[in-house]
C-alpha cells in the first residue's frame, strides 16, 4: 500500500475485506451443506427440523418473511429460508444458536408486553409483525435473522434456499454458464484504440 494514498479507513477496510475472505472460506464447505440441506428439505416436503421446534421454525419463517415479503413476486416464506436457517444453525453458524434461544424468548415476552393475550410471533398479523419487529431491529437476534435470510435468499437454487431462483429474479440475475460481454468498449479496450 502506497503511504501517500493510504488511510487508517482504507486499512480498517482492507483488513476487514481479508477477515471476511477467510472466514468465508474456512466455512464455505458447512454452507454448501446448509443450502443441499435446505433444498433437499423443500423438495421433500420434510418438515422435520434440526435445531428449531415446529414453533420456532413458524416464528422465525414468519420474521423471515416479513424481512423478505411476498408481494407481486415471492418473499422468503416461497424462497424455502427457513431450511437453510436451521442447517446453519447446526453447521457453519453453530455458535450463534444462542443468539437464536434467547432471541427467541425475548421475542416472546416483546410479543405479551406489546399484544397482551398473544403469545405467538406468527399468529400475530403482519401489521402488529411489522410493529414489534422494528421494536426489535437493533438486537443481535434480528440481525442475525437478516442476515441468515439474505442469505438464504439469495443462495444458490442448487444448494439450497432461493426456491425456483425467486432472490436472483428478484434482483434480475441470470444464471448463466458464460455472459455475453455488453454492446461497447471496456476502458482498457477503448485506451488501446486510443494510441
Amino acid at each position: 500500500m502506497d503511504a501517500g494514498n493510504s488511510s487508517r479507513r482504507q486499512f480498517l477496510v482492507g483488513s476487514v475485506s481479508g477477515l471476511s475472505s477467510v472466514w468465508l472460506q474456512l466455512h464455505w464447505p458447512a454452507i454448501l451443506a446448509a443450502e443441499v440441506h435446505a433444498r433437499q428439505a423443500v423438495e421433500s416436503g420434510r418438515v422435520a427440523f434440526e435445531f428449531f421446534s415446529r414453533e420456532q421454525a413458524a416464528v422465525v419463517e414468519a420474521a423471515a418473511a416479513q424481512i423478505i415479503p411476498s408481494d407481486s413476486r415471492p418473499g422468503a416464506r416461497e424462497a424455502g429460508v427457513i431450511h437453510f436457517i436451521d442447517r446453519a444453525l447446526t453447521s457453519f453458524d453453530r455458535d450463534k444458536q444462542g443468539i437464536y434461544t434467547e432471541g427467541l424468548l425475548a421475542l416472546q415476552r416483546k410479543v405479551q408486553e406489546m399484544f397482551p393475550g398473544n403469545d405467538n410471533f406468527s399468529g400475530l398479523s403482519s401489521q402488529q409483525q411489522i410493529r414489534l419487529l422494528t421494536a426489535i431491529e437493533n438486537t443481535e437476534f434480528f440481525e442475525q435473522v437478516r442476515v441468515h435470510t439474505i442469505m438464504g435468499f439469495l443462495a444458490k437454487p442448487s444448494y439450497g434456499g432461493n426456491q425456483d431462483q425467486v432472490g436472483w429474479k428478484a434482483i434480475g440475475f441470470e444464471d448463466r454458464m458464460t455472459y455475453v460481454s455488453p454492446f461497447g468498449y471496456y476502458d482498457r479496450e477503448f485506451r488501446k484504440n486510443q494510441k
